[in-house]
């Protein structure tokens, strides 16, 4: 994963990375709202997740400790970086200030 990776983070557009865990019951609750952010942007923004228990590596490499933590790139650059449920609102005020 980690060429694709670096691949997609360095996109013109912002992309979204979602953090998360399958046992995790808030990752859950963000999945859904990140899918209506997707849905609205269309081509504007891409949304990517990655499982920390599967991409261990990558997950070490932007020191991930709690699921979700959602992280925007755009042009390989770290815009955002937060853990916790972001709310659609919340991530829409993010990506237009970008």
């Amino acid at each position: 994963m980690k060429g694709n990776f670096d691949a997609i983070i360095n996109e013109n557009r912002p992309v979204i990375v979602d953090f998360h865990a399958v046992w995790c019951g808030p990752c859950k609750t963000q999945s859904p709202i990140l899918k209506q952010v997707a849905d609205e942007l269309g081509e504007r923004v891409r949304v990517i997740k990655i499982d920390v228990d599967q991409n261990q590596a990558i997950a070490g490499r932007y020191q991930i400790q709690s699921v979700p933590t959602l992280m925007i790139f755009k042009n390989g650059e770290i815009k955002h970086k937060q853990a916790g449920v972001h709310s659609k609102v919340q991530l829409m005020s993010i990506l237009n200030g970008l």
